[in-house]
């Protein structure tokens, strides 16, 4: 796609990264057949095809309105259109220097602009987080039925083995993931135990800064990336040989430090190396394949065995990885349904499901079809807010699935 940058724009990093993506655009279409939104929503301007020509307009020197605000503001930032597209356009680099530009020109609401601040404030930091949901957790028997399906009950996390092997492994906590589902990081290092890997936390980390970043305060979440690299670098240099990722929401980000502080000069490298040794839980459980299968599956006639699996958009199209979590669950001796439209998105994609509440829905019920339509036993997924968004639509249980592979393995 040709395109002449303002002048604004000339001898800019976002302005040579955007000509660059642009470049390999070639008007094709194909990405519309996989989109979630034009699914939904049927307008070309609410397509990735697009919204790259709404970009486009702005880099060129047209000035962006709140229409063309609201059209980048209804992507789900899924990036099926990059698992689809032909060209390799990369739409999701290209969508974040869009969205900024339009941030700063266009503005928002005194209202919108306060939901916003909430979100990063209260979602982001898990203090915070986790009083409110134990406020109301202790209030939820009181409240109608439609917010008790927002506020999951209470969980506890089990044990979580102490380190005693010669191999070290770190884990991003995450923000919201401890307290509404404190088991899935704890079972993860149960896993890893089995098979000779200490799972360890660094206490200085924090939010991966997707939160920010995605509500585009750029700035914000690029001192979360850099709170985190100080925090995770002395452990790389003692020796550990992972970030494991237990959401794959927070995965795709931190796989995404090198490429955010690129132009960074003081943590350029360091980003680099974070993201080369960031993987997804599955990522390294796929790795350990021949240590898994030397421990026999538990029969256990409690255990739920019909699964039906939801990759999270973040995991198959932000990650490229496919298939890994189903063969461990495979592996482990569960059966998995045959699932439609497998590639489509569940409407979440972190504070979508709260800000795009109408359409986000239409996703969930559409998944939830899909995923049902089986007849399993028990719903799985790979990332947290694709989990507390299918639970609040769906009265099968919905899980992370490293807890099934958890409760199907030997203690040892």
């Amino acid at each position: 796609m040709q395109t002449t940058l303002a002048e604004s724009f000339l001898n800019t990093p976002e302005g040579e990264a955007a000509e660059r993506i642009l470049r390999n655009c070639v008007h094709c279409g194909f990405c519309l057949a996989t989109c979630p939104t034009y699914q939904v929503l049927g307008s070309e301007l609410d397509s990735p095809r697009g919204r790259i020509y709404l970009i486009k307009q702005v880099l060129e020197g047209a000035t962006p309105t709140a229409k063309t605000q609201l059209h980048l503001d209804r992507c789900l930032t899924c990036r099926n259109c990059e698992t689809t597209c032909p060209s390799g356009v990369e739409y999701g680099k290209l969508l974040d220097i869009g969205r900024h530009l339009v941030e700063n020109k266009v503005g928002r609401s005194v209202a919108e602009n306060a939901t916003r601040a909430a979100l990063k404030t209260g979602l982001g930091s898990p203090l915070l987080f986790n009083t409110a949901l134990k406020l109301g957790q202790g209030m939820r028997s009181f409240m109608p039925g439609f917010l008790q399906a927002r506020i999951p009950a209470a969980e506890t996390a089990g044990d979580w083995p102490a380190p005693r092997h010669a191999r070290h492994m770190l884990v991003l906590q995450g923000c919201v993931q401890p307290g509404l589902k404190p088991n899935i990081n704890a079972a993860t290092a149960r896993v890893l135990d089995r098979i000779g890997i200490s799972l360890i936390a660094a206490d200085e980390a924090g939010c991966c800064g997707a939160l920010a970043h995605h509500l585009n305060d750029t700035e914000a979440g690029l001192d979360a990336a850099r709170r985190n690299i100080e925090a995770w670098l002395p452990h790389l240099d003692a020796g550990v040989e992972a970030i494991v990722m237990t959401a794959s929401g927070c995965g795709v980000m931190v796989k995404d430090y090198g490429w955010l502080l690129r132009n960074d000069p003081a943590y350029a490298d360091k980003a680099a190396r974070v993201s080369a040794a960031t993987k997804d839980i599955s990522e390294i459980l796929i790795a350990e394949r021949a240590a898994l299968s030397r421990l026999t599956p538990l029969a256990s006639p409690l255990t739920p065995r019909r699964i039906a699996y939801h990759p999270p958009c973040t995991l198959q199209h932000g990650q490229k990885l496919t298939g890994g979590v189903e063969a461990l669950l495979s592996d482990a001796g569960f059966e998995l349904t045959q699932v439609a439209e497998k590639h489509l998105c569940c409407g979440s994609a972190g504070t979508y499901s709260i800000l795009q509440p109408d359409i986000a829905n239409q996703l969930k019920t559409r998944k939830l079809g899909h995923l049902q339509a089986g007849q399993p036993e028990l719903i799985v997924t790979a990332n947290i807010g694709c989990l507390t968004h299918l639970q609040s639509g769906s009265s099968i249980p919905v899980k992370h699935w490293v807890e099934l592979l958890d409760a199907a393995l030997p203690a040892t």
